[in-house]
């Protein structure tokens, strides 16, 4: 038997008739007619083919199909009451399992080193971070929010930004004082200098170089030969000396306080990437979903002030 959402509604009423000893009790609780009540009855006993009620001028019992249909459905009832109950905690208390799509980037340079204020705070929580190149489905693949850098594709996922970080140009003080620092980003593009290129995970070439100064744009081809695909080794490399980077700023402050890297080019530094939250549904996202963004919101406000726009 298929499920109509009106044997439902009648399962209630016989529940209050059962409760309340009579069918003008039971219309006083549901504040329901009389009249009201006998037609839902009666639209449950022709859906289930059987008479639940034995009624005199006097009293209403239960006929014995009636009763093994009560007992029956009384554990039920309770069930999806429980269950009703517990999804309402959740979307008010922070607990369960929260799978997060994450920007390696971002994951290790920003959240990795502070995650344990987050998961200290939430012990009911299971967190569980998964670092991609690509958003791919959100959806479909099982995550409950994502943090990605760059404009995220036109979708039905919720969009929000966080932030927009500059995009720095750096070197390490050895690589200047082998090869001199450029005065102007035209001078990357005459072979006197070595730069590394990061492969944009989305069309699998190293991304553009860029240098915004107000309205002004500057687009130029790096030259190098070494093209890498991790933050991390981005960083290691550019420390080594081994050329010229484009870093994120949200994620180079303390190399840049300790002097392992240099800012080339300061008064063309107007370019600035984004940071976005992703997640499925505007209307009621759980409480675990708000608790996480608040945190990474509270990431990024401490964030020095250079770094972010």
């Amino acid at each position: 038997m298929p499920f109509d959402e009106r044997m439902l509604n009648g399962v209630g009423v016989l529940t209050a008739i059962v409760d309340c000893g009579s069918f003008a009790a039971a219309g006083v609780a549901l504040d329901m007619s009389q009249s009201g009540v006998s037609r839902s009855v009666a639209r449950l006993e022709a859906r289930l083919g059987i008479r639940l009620f034995d009624r005199t001028t006097r009293s209403v019992t239960l006929t014995d199909e009636g009763r093994r249909f009560h007992e029956q459905i009384v554990p039920l009832l309770g069930a999806l009451e429980e269950a009703a109950a517990s999804a309402a905690q959740g979307a008010s208390a922070v607990r369960g399992r929260l799978r997060v799509n994450m920007d390696p980037s971002f994951s290790r340079l920003v959240l990795g080193p502070r995650l344990s204020a987050f998961i200290d705070k939430h012990p009911d929580l299971q967190l569980e971070l998964v670092t991609r190149d690509q958003l791919g489905d959100l959806v479909a693949d099982g995550f409950d929010v994502a943090i990605r850098f760059g404009e995220p594709p036109v979708s039905s996922l919720v969009a929000r930004k966080l932030l927009d970080t500059r995009v720095l140009t750096v070197a390490a003080p050895s690589y200047l004082k082998k090869h001199g620092q450029p005065s102007h980003p035209g001078e990357l593009e005459n072979g006197r200098h070595v730069c590394i290129k990061f492969r944009d995970p989305l069309t699998g070439y190293p991304f553009g170089w860029e240098f915004h100064r107000g309205r002004k744009k500057l687009a130029i081809t790096p030259q190098g030969r070494l093209t890498v695909n991790d933050v991390g080794t981005l960083h290691s490399v550019c420390i080594a000396g081994q050329g010229i980077a484009q870093v994120l700023a949200l994620g180079a402050p303390a190399l840049l306080a300790s002097g392992k890297l240099v800012e080339l080019f300061p008064d063309w530094g107007d370019e600035v990437y984004p940071l976005y939250a992703l997640y499925p549904s505007r209307r009621h996202p759980p409480a675990k979903v708000r608790a996480f963004l608040d945190f990474i919101m509270s990431l990024t406000a401490s964030a020095p002030r250079e770094a972010v726009e």
